[in-house]
């Protein structure tokens, strides 16, 4: 069941929160500058995750929080041309790469239910109209609660009925 809703995404009881990031990025815009902020040690287990494994665009890495929720960044988008460069835009490509990858996480793990942002449609540069079929295609077909949150409202938790 996918299902869309509006307010803040950190404060989602799903048990998982995927987000689309760049094999290199900083976490210093929208979703992920927010993660950075709230929950530090996720981007300082990032940091040290990008020096042992380098990850390529169309791939993910899960993070995982001493409660249990689970923080999952989908490299949705083409690393940054140097160090001090903003990532690259994502493609269509990318972005099914990510979500079968996603798919497939979710059903190995028994992932019980997921929240995610309007993916890829800021830095990422793809139009919305267009990226949520292809999560629906992707993701439609899990026998879980799916939160799209295509609305940010700071501190204020969303209904999420699991019905």
């Amino acid at each position: 069941m996918i299902k869309q809703v509006t307010d803040d995404i950190l404060l989602s009881n799903a048990q998982a929160i995927a987000h689309g990031i760049a094999p290199n990025d900083h976490f210093d815009s929208g979703l992920a500058l927010t993660l950075r902020q709230d929950w530090p040690a996720l981007y300082k287990d990032f940091r040290h995750y990008l020096h042992t494994a380098h990850p390529k665009a169309g791939s993910l890495w899960v993070w995982t929080r001493a409660d249990g929720r689970r923080v999952i960044n989908l490299f949705t988008q083409e690393p940054a041309s140097s160090e001090h460069a903003h990532p690259g835009k994502t493609s269509y490509h990318t972005l099914n790469l990510c979500l079968r990858e996603l798919h497939s996480l979710v059903e190995a793990e028994k992932i019980a239910s997921l929240a995610l942002p309007r993916l890829v449609t800021g830095v990422g540069g793809l139009e919305w109209d267009q990226v949520e079929p292809l999560i629906r295609q992707h993701l439609g077909s899990l026998h879980i609660p799916i939160y799209l949150y295509t609305t940010y409202h700071k501190g204020i938790k969303a209904v999420e009925d699991r019905k």
